[in-house]
């Protein structure tokens, strides 16, 4: 892929699933790579499913440690759309969202695991609040 004026640095040089899908590895034009689990991904999709149109109706779900990514399909110059093994296809993950993904990853992982603590969910079992 070829940079696009206006991306700059947020634009993806290449995206691999590795480690039969568990793994996405995005590597950037400024030289960042980060790898993206498919459970981080899948958790943290920017569906209307899983983020909702508000903070209030933005949901955690759970059960997503074995998720794996079945395909990566673009989506015009900007984005691509992620499939998951437990059917969810829904989100569109832009650039510079797979970017902030990888470069937040620990901040939002934290929440993440509290949140689901505070739900008493697991990452093993489905389920969702």
């Amino acid at each position: 892929m070829e940079a696009e004026a206006g991306m700059g640095e947020k634009w993806p040089k290449e995206l691999r699933l590795i480690d039969t899908g568990k793994v996405l590895k995005a590597t950037f034009e400024n030289g960042r790579t980060f790898d993206l689990s498919a459970e981080y991904l899948r958790v943290m999709s920017p569906s209307a499913e899983v983020k909702g149109h508000t903070e209030a109706e933005r949901k955690t779900v759970g059960g997503k440690r074995a998720v794996a990514v079945t395909e990566v399909v673009p989506v015009g110059a900007y984005a691509v759309r992620l499939s998951f093994d437990d059917l969810h296809s829904t989100g569109i993950y832009t650039w510079d969202y797979l970017y902030e993904l990888g470069e937040t990853y620990a901040e939002k992982w934290a929440s993440y695991l509290r949140e689901l603590e505070a739900k008493r969910l697991s990452r093993d079992r489905p389920g969702e609040k």
